[in-house]
């Protein structure tokens, strides 16, 4: 209770592993409206319309979605996967990929089928991590949802168009394959694209080497708050003038035996082998960790001037963001948010957004003891009103994909907006008493969005990450033109 009631954030403990005490979305092409438009909210406290803060005008600072692509558990489909999250089908299984049977947890959100034919040539199909496989079918599938592929890229100006695809982990099965070949057979037989297809920009680097792009390109490995701080950092790029168009979002593909191994160590998943499809359970009281997936989500971000111009199909407006740290525990996450209520309010700021126009939250929502309560107290402190709220977990049913947790959930988000429709969260069924909100238990709810919100933080129960490790946290807020706002966080 006390650490409800501090005023002031506490210091970091001296060891940082001891516990301190305490349907097709829609495309819009048009010029600029010249009348108010209705906003439609991802997070909202209250069914009041509040006029919001100032926004921005400018239409070469504004910044727009204008593409979407993705590799999920259930394809790599925009459409298709919103319409298994919508049927609230889980795409949770036991692990075949390897024998996990000595594992204490022996299931995830395994990609089954993936296929990068048409997009990544033979050659380098067999020699790329599927991290990197990942992000190169998603980056070019945003693109072409964009209307720019092909040939259609000689629209833009490639030394104006970024990459920012980051990555939790990075290859870890290049590296994991690399460290055993060194151990058993020796050094002269590690693969000389051991440390390029190892280490985390490299996805962004292959990806931009494909396309001939020549602005900005890095990677962010934030855990699972990655793929929110590269909508960020490609959005400030934008808005500074550095870029037109960046290819943004996260990437990752850690279900193999080392990658199982560290969180089991951690003691951060599941346990639940012998009813997979509900062990991740966000707000329910007999949650019992979370479950590992894998995959990419990418969005096309770019200047509203640069997507009116080439008559781009715009989806949805990024409005601003935020990001700040805990300062608390490496792992374990502040139990009164402090630190993710003051990023949220950060966040609603940058945006010119007010508390009051969000009915609409993808939370981070994890499945672990600590993190799910700690995220809820964070958003109760910013909207004080939840009988509007919203609130639901993509996690329920794709597990928590780490380093592309947040591009996967960003495209969820915007999904809701322009359908109208939220997705359930899955397997609720002795919920958290404390949580207060509208969670679309198992069922999903038409919900007119106005401000459309994506937590994706960093904190867990015992040893892993909601979205980061228990310092990072991020939020970003997202509108869509005509319709509605998105605001992920």
């Amino acid at each position: 209770m006390q650490a409800l009631q501090a005023p002031t954030l506490r210091a970091s403990p001296l060891n940082p592993l001891k516990k301190p005490n305490p349907n097709p979305h829609f495309r819009y092409v048009f010029t600029l409206p010249h009348r108010p438009t209705k906003r439609f909210t991802s997070i909202t406290a209250s069914s009041t319309t509040v006029s919001a803060p100032k926004r921005e005008k400018d239409p070469k600072k504004r910044v727009v979605v204008t593409g979407m692509g993705l590799v999920s558990v259930f394809g790599n489909d925009v459409d298709v996967y919103y319409d298994k999250l919508l049927s609230g089908e889980s795409g949770i299984g036991l692990i075949d990929r390897f024998d996990a049977s000595k594992f204490p947890t022996r299931f995830a959100g395994q990609i089954r089928g993936f296929t990068s034919e048409g997009y990544i040539d033979g050659k380098n199909d067999r020699r790329l991590d599927d991290c990197l496989r990942y992000c190169i079918v998603a980056g070019k599938k945003a693109l072409e949802d964009a209307d720019l592929g092909g040939d259609k890229l000689s629209k833009i100006d490639k030394e104006r168009t970024g990459v920012l695809v980051g990555t939790g982990m990075g290859g870890l099965t290049v590296f994991s394959d690399g460290v055993q070949n060194l151990i058993e057979k020796g050094h002269r037989k590690i693969t000389p694209f051991f440390i390029p297809y190892a280490i985390t920009n490299m996805g962004s680097a292959l990806l931009a080497i494909e396309l001939g792009f020549m602005g900005p390109n890095y990677s962010i490995s934030t855990a699972c708050a990655t793929s929110n701080y590269c909508f960020y950092a490609a959005a400030n790029h934008i808005r500074r003038g550095e870029a037109d168009l960046m290819i943004a979002g996260g990437t990752e593909a850690a279900i193999i035996p080392i990658g199982l191994g560290g969180f089991v160590a951690c003691r951060a998943l599941s346990q639940r082998n012998e009813d997979p499809q509900t062990a991740s359970r966000p707000w329910d009281k007999e949650r019992d960790g979370f479950v590992m997936g894998e995959g990419a989500g990418v969005l096309v971000m770019e200047s509203l001037e640069h997507a009116m111009k080439r008559g781009a199909p715009i989806i949805a407006e990024y409005l601003g963001g935020a990001v700040n740290c805990d300062a608390y525990h490496m792992t374990d996450p502040r139990a009164d948010g402090l630190g993710v209520s003051s990023c949220i309010e950060r966040s609603l700021e940058d945006a010119g957004v007010s508390p009051e126009e969000v009915n609409y939250i993808n939370a981070h929502a994890t499945s672990t003891l600590a993190g799910d309560l700690a995220e809820i107290n964070a958003i109760k402190k910013v909207f004080k009103n939840t009988s509007e709220i919203k609130i639901n977990a993509t996690k329920s049913m794709i597990g928590h994909c780490l380093g592309a947790a947040g591009g996967l959930e960003a495209i969820a988000t915007v999904k809701a907006i322009t359908t109208g429709w939220v997705h359930p969260t899955i397997n609720q069924f002795n919920p958290e008493p404390s949580v207060e909100f509208d969670t679309v238990a198992n069922e999903k709810q038409q919900h007119e969005v106005n401000v459309g919100k994506t937590l994706d933080l960093c904190y867990s129960d015992i040893g892993v990450c909601d979205s980061g490790t228990g310092i990072f946290n991020f939020i970003i807020i997202f509108k869509v033109l005509r319709r509605s706002y998105h605001i992920h966080i």
